[in-house]
């Protein structure tokens, strides 16, 4: 299983940015999926998860009506939109197979990205 997320950077308080996650070793197709973050000096944190045919979504309650998981089965990639983001959004970002799961739990996590919201 190889999970590669790409898309961090730094942005403004009231920006956007995209995350992305190839994904390649297994059936893409099959599995729920998930976007998991740590912030400096926390412990991970649950943020999302798209059921495996990609027609239910989870939010976090802080992410609700400003972030946006989606998957191309096509292309095997995972999808993070995040909107007006916020100083306590900065954290890495990282991909992960399985449901709803925050770090230990899940099966395969990628390598993240960092995300930083700064003025």
């Amino acid at each position: 299983v190889h999970l590669v997320e790409s898309g961090g950077g730094m942005v403004r308080p009231g920006g956007s940015l995209t995350l992305s996650c190839a994904a390649s070793g297994f059936n893409f197709s099959r599995f729920d999926m998930t976007w998991v973050r740590q912030a400096p000096g926390k412990g991970p944190e649950w943020v999302s998860t798209i059921n495996t045919p990609g027609t239910i979504t989870w939010y976090a309650d802080s992410m609700k009506g400003r972030f946006s998981i989606s998957k191309d089965k096509t292309k095997n990639t995972l999808y993070l939109q995040m909107n007006n983001l916020k100083a306590e959004d900065t954290a890495r970002y990282y991909c992960a197979v399985g449901h709803k799961c925050s770090g230990e739990d899940c099966p395969f996590m990628g390598q993240g990205t960092q995300v930083t919201v700064s003025s």
